[in-house]
């Protein structure tokens, strides 16, 4: 009977849902609406996916906008209202739009931040070799609400004044100023074109450091996803554009300090704070956001995924490295740096491993030239290896499924086309689909099995091999999945050969809980197996365990 497994595709998933359980509900939660928008969408286009690249857009959208209307905007404290209502009213060509596209697409940034931060979560994504990306993330989420707030104080109508009163009443309750600040806002003499120019100021100077956040949120990663797909991207502003045109953002009335707002039309993206202070305190607030920080700065450190032990890393075999710079390209994590020889052969570059970068994931194992199974060596070795799940094992597994496979049919007991499936610690569980036609072994990561394992499976006797992974957009490791599409497409080294036939080769992303959709695409890639010629398979020879230096390039 398969193993259990929670919804991160780990073992013993019984005992982890019930240990966490709101995480696992949200996590369920999470993989309904990715599926739902799948069926609608597609992966490719599912925002869901891309939560983190949708929020830099909506960030270039906000920065755009904003310089569009600060061209009409009158920067003295006379004249602020007055500019933002002549704004409106299209004072420039659709500036009354910009300043909507604005106002919405700076909500739906800090919207997307707080989603993505809670997808990730949910996810478990925020230890090890992810807490960078989580401790800046969270650090971003003050700087996205800071960027906000303080957009509101520049129109200067009465939802400024209460905006800014509100936050200077919190402030107060700190004990660091020795008169009130809340006592500047009591009299409308007292702004002036120096209090608009500290406005301003902030204004430019606070996303301007949102956006050096954003870059070091992103600098531990390779091809970070700061873009995304051009139809999601049009998609997004156009509904955006819709939403301004039906909606359009107006003015309460202006400020008048000596009176006190009644009622107000609040955003509650970025103002509900203040709703919270007035109904409990400002000490409250205070509270409420310290214990919220501190949980979210030491999740990394505390919960129990950071307790759990580290993956082992990655190991480089120098006797098989030659420097080639393929697992630096293609580790998600930049764990990999190419450093100047040590042991004297005549190679420029040999690999180096950060052990505190590196996920453990064998996305480098399957990069390496001499991961390939054709090596004549009875030990197989490669280059650079997962000391957990080395690639050696993986070819002694490999060559024992396609011979139990095969003993059926050696006996006569059936003719059905035998497939091999390929998958993944982090997806449906393939061992459990072993089967008198169908073999299975089980990666780290799909990108850990290297092409030639598949043109080696196909010449030892399978008639197919039907490779899977995590849901198609949604890769643990990132990168997993793009590296096998572009490999078997002859796109990246290493490559799938040209003589493979590609017909007996497929894909078939599926998540921990797509099991059924996995077999079926099993089924239905046998009976495509089953309705081939057999001279589909002329080009392809029993392997040789080609002799090739371990060192040499494929």
């Amino acid at each position: 009977m398969p193993e259990a497994r929670d919804p991160d595709g780990k073992a013993g998933g019984a005992s982890t849902s019930a240990r966490e359980p709101l995480r696992s509900l949200v996590r369920a939660l999470f993989d309904r609406v990715d599926t739902g928008f799948d069926a609608a969408f597609g992966a490719r286009a599912n925002p869901w996916r891309v939560l983190g690249g949708l929020a830099w857009f909506l960030f270039w959208i906000v920065a755009a906008t904003g310089i569009y209307v600060y061209a009409a905007f009158d920067t003295s404290a006379s004249g602020a209202y007055a500019s933002v209502e002549r704004i409106t009213a299209d004072a420039w060509p659709l500036s009354g739009l910009a300043r909507s596209l604005h106002r919405y697409a700076s909500d739906a940034f800090i919207l997307l931040t707080v989603l993505h931060l809670a997808r990730e979560w949910a996810h478990r994504r925020y230890a090890h070799v992810q807490r960078f990306a989580w401790l800046t993330g969270v650090a971003l989420l003050g700087f996205v609400w800071l960027s906000g707030v303080g957009g509101f104080w520049l129109v200067w109508d009465r939802l400024a004044q209460f905006s800014i009163v509100a936050t200077t009443e919190w402030l107060d309750a700190l004990p660091l100023f020795s008169e009130p600040l809340a006592a500047n806002f009591d009299d409308d003499s007292r702004i002036d074109d120096r209090f608009f120019s500290l406005l301003i100021f902030l204004h430019i100077g606070i996303p301007l450091a949102t956006l050096a956040v954003m870059w070091i949120h992103v600098q531990r990663l390779q091809r970070p996803v700061t873009q995304v797909p051009r139809i999601l991207a049009w998609g997004t502003l156009a509904a955006l554009a819709v939403l301004s045109l039906a909606l359009p953002v107006t003015s309460d009335a202006p400020a008048a300090l000596a009176v006190e707002p009644a009622t107000l039309r609040l955003d509650w993206f970025y103002l509900a704070p203040h709703v919270v202070q007035y109904v409990w305190s400002p000490q409250a607030l205070w509270a409420l956001v310290a214990v919220a920080a501190v949980a979210l700065l030491l999740l990394p450190y505390l919960s129990r995924a950071a307790r759990a032990p580290r993956r082992p890393v990655a190991v480089v075999e120098l006797a098989n490295c030659n420097g080639c710079r393929r697992c630096f390209a293609d580790c998600p994590y930049n764990a990999i740096e190419m450093v100047a020889r040590t042991d004297g052969r005549p190679h420029p570059f040999q690999a180096s491993v950060d052990p505190d970068l590196c996920a453990g994931c064998g996305i480098c194992a399957g990069a390496c030239p001499s991961s390939t199974p054709f090596r004549s060596v009875a030990d197989l070795v490669s280059g650079i290896d997962l000391p957990q799940k080395p690639i050696g094992a993986a070819r002694s597994t490999l060559e024992r499924e396609l011979a139990r496979v095969a003993a059926p049919q050696r006996n006569g007991s059936g003719a059905s086309p035998r497939i091999l499936v390929v998958g993944c610690d982090e997806s449906v569980d393939v061992v459990a689909l072993r089967s008198a036609d169908t073999a299975a072994m089980t990666l780290l990561c799909a990108a850990q099995l290297p092409p030639s394992f598949v043109e080696y499976a196909l010449r030892s006797g399978a008639d197919g091999v039907l490779v899977t992974g995590c849901r198609e957009g949604d890769c643990v490791w990132r990168l997993g999945q793009r590296w096998v599409e572009e490999r078997f497409a002859g796109e990246r080294a290493p490559r799938l050969r040209g003589g493979v036939p590609r017909e007996r080769v497929r894909i078939a992303w599926a998540g921990p809980q797509d099991g059924t959709r996995l077999t079926q695409a099993i089924d239905a890639f046998r009976d495509e197996l089953a309705s081939l010629p057999p001279e589909s398979r002329a080009t392809l020879v029993p392997p040789k365990r080609e002799r090739r230096p371990s060192d040499a390039p494929a």
